[in-house]
């Protein structure tokens, strides 16, 4: 079976997809998968069972790079399309069957429903749950950062995440650093856990004041030291992931850590993060206070400042489901 998989160009939506992916996958052992999707996310797709390609779409214009994309597609017959952006390339293709979600995007549903509505009612009402696939090369490289910074399996380590793609979404940097300090005190939910920061490499000035308050011996610095896949296997030895609504967010939800998202000026009925272990919290201003139509989102700084730490901490220490593994 071949299987073209068009999915997003951003890292948190590119996550959110994977479980429809996984899906197809177990249904279908001996598929062969091509992937198309945004050249930052290709990354998270190098280790997908029975791959054949990731395209790396880049924007062009005029649609260029849906041009492109029919071009190196359309020499063969395609069992399956999956298209989760609305391209016309399935339809240029010869496919057996296609897929896309059924469920406008302005809806107010999480992204996995809409996602899952491609698979019909029952892909909407209980969607198949985002997941990642590293290689036992990501999982020694996130060992040998605990190794770095002299942290055993043992320890417990509270991960940080306090960039995000847009300054409005990012919670203040010295609120991080005081949670870090609450969290970890004796009687906080993690006592004597070390902290890993978790960043992209150009982001190091932005989480430059969370590294630099914490620095000393445990200290995992994670900001652009890894690739994508290391970085989720760094995520899964994580005992409780805080951060930003980000993609690193997604990817803490994916890779099965307790994650709790910090949503303000964008849209957690859409970007929670998925399943038992994830947790929001948000400012006391909706997002429609926080975002109006009229919003230059160019001139403005954090809009954030009206969540504290105490509610934060409050959350954490809130009874998290029971069942949840």
């Amino acid at each position: 079976m071949r299987l073209l998989f068009i999915t997003n160009s951003r890292i948190g939506d590119a996550v959110l997809s994977t479980g429809l992916l996984d899906h197809l996958i177990r249904r279908h052992p001996d598929v062969s998968v091509t992937v198309a999707c945004g050249p930052v996310a290709a990354p998270l797709f190098t280790a997908v069972p029975g791959l054949e390609r990731v395209h790396a779409l880049r924007k062009r214009p005029r649609a260029g790079h849906w041009r492109a994309l029919w071009a190196a597609c359309a020499g063969q017959r395609w069992d399956l399309v999956v298209d989760l952006r609305g391209s016309p390339v399935p339809w240029l293709l010869r496919a057996g069957r296609r897929l896309r979600p059924t469920v406008d995007g302005r809806a107010p549903l999480h992204r996995v429903r809409r996602i899952g509505s491609a698979l019909g009612p029952a892909g909407l009402a209980d969607p198949p749950a985002p997941r990642l696939w590293t290689t036992p090369e990501d999982d020694a490289a996130a060992a040998a950062a605990w190794a770095r910074a002299g942290i055993t399996d043992a320890e417990p380590v509270l991960a940080l995440a306090p960039t995000a793609n847009w300054i409005g979404k990012t919670w203040p940097a010295d609120r991080f650093v005081a949670l870090a300090r609450r969290l970890t005190a004796p009687g906080g939910a993690l006592p004597g856990a070390r902290v890993a920061v978790f960043g992209a490499a150009g982001e190091r000035d932005a989480a430059a004041p969370v590294l630099d308050a914490l620095a000393g011996p445990g200290l995992i610095d994670l900001v652009g030291g890894l690739s994508l896949l290391a970085v989720a296997a760094a995520l899964r030895r994580c005992a409780l992931f805080v951060g930003n609504d980000s993609g690193l967010m997604h990817m803490a939800a994916a890779s099965g850590v307790r994650t709790v998202g910090l949503f303000g000026p964008s849209r957690d009925e859409h970007y929670a993060p998925w399943g038992p272990r994830g947790r929001v919290v948000r400012t006391p201003e909706p997002y429609a206070t926080l975002f109006p139509p009229d919003l230059d989102p160019t001139r403005v700084g954090s809009l954030m400042g009206s969540l504290t730490v105490d509610t934060v901490v409050a959350a954490i220490a809130a009874p998290w489901d029971a069942t949840a593994p």
